[in-house]
């Protein structure tokens, strides 16, 4: 069992030396591209929901 675990210890110290992290710039330029698209999303969907909701209300007042 502790051979195991050591052994476990050892492949994951070798694999977190293998890996690249991002520059400081590339994680704000990322950071920006995610809340522009977040934004944009934001209005998409509010727009669908209030065409959707126009839509549903039209149909309700047919029925009246």
């Amino acid at each position: 069992m502790s051979k195991n675990l050591a052994q476990f210890i050892r492949e994951t110290r070798q694999e977190s030396m293998k890996v690249t992290w991002p520059s400081r710039k590339e994680t704000v330029t990322t950071t920006i591209v995610v809340f522009i698209m977040i934004f944009f999303m934001a209005m998409v969907l509010m727009l669908a929901d209030g065409l959707i909701s126009v839509i549903v209300k039209f149909i309700l007042k047919l029925g009246a």
